[in-house]
């Protein structure tokens, strides 16, 4: 009677291990990676189609005389795509790096609707623009658009950088130095487009 009641139980036993053996989760295959449109939508552009051209220039080109001090001195037509999502506001920046004393920014515009797609020919030196853009401070202490003049005999390179925003920039003066600490920690990306002139 005892073995047959020991028989019993490890059959019991046997039934029970099998039975669980069979509800054992399948091995799990490998989830494809993939981001879901949340994550799209807080992501930048694609790497590369956030993008600044001067004019209808292409990079590295010179920069026609009617946008510096040989002829009109009018600001160029700029046109930009590819704007980041999450992007609030933009700000271009105008550089000559190869400046006698160092860098010298001859243009600042922050504040730009992020939906724009660039600034028309010929900005007028205005506190805000005809968008609702600000400008700032040149080097020179002056606001607006300031000429590309390079001294007689040197090739200078121009450098028009676009930054994506994730705020609108509020600062007592529109200075480089208070523009540059206001774009610290909110850039969400940026693109530049490089120009040379001669004189």
């Amino acid at each position: 009677m005892h073995n047959r009641g020991s028989a019993l139980l490890a059959a019991i036993v046997i039934v029970v291990i099998l039975a669980g053996g069979c509800t054992l989760p399948a091995p799990s295959s490998p989830v494809p990676v993939s981001t879901t449109p949340a994550q799209q939508a807080s992501s930048p552009a694609v790497p590369g189609a956030f993008m600044i051209r001067a004019a209808s220039l292409t990079p590295g080109s010179v920069l026609p005389d009617v946008y510096t001090c040989k002829g009109a001195s009018e600001s160029p037509e700029l046109a930009w795509g590819g704007v980041p999502s999450g992007t609030k506001s933009l700000a271009l920046i105008l550089d000559d790096p190869d400046a006698p004393e160092g860098r010298f920014t001859h243009w600042i515009v922050f504040n730009i609707p992020p939906d724009s797609r660039g600034l028309p020919r010929a900005q007028p030196n205005a506190k805000v623009l005809a968008n609702g853009a600000q400008q700032g401070e040149t080097s020179a202490g002056s606001r607006g658009y300031y000429p590309p003049c390079p001294p007689i005999g040197t090739s200078h390179r121009y450098v028009f950088r676009l930054y994506a925003v994730d705020m609108d920039i509020t600062q007592p003066t529109a200075d480089r130095d208070s523009i540059d600490w206001a774009l610290t920690g909110h850039t969400i990306a940026k693109t530049e487009f490089t120009t040379t002139f001669k004189r």
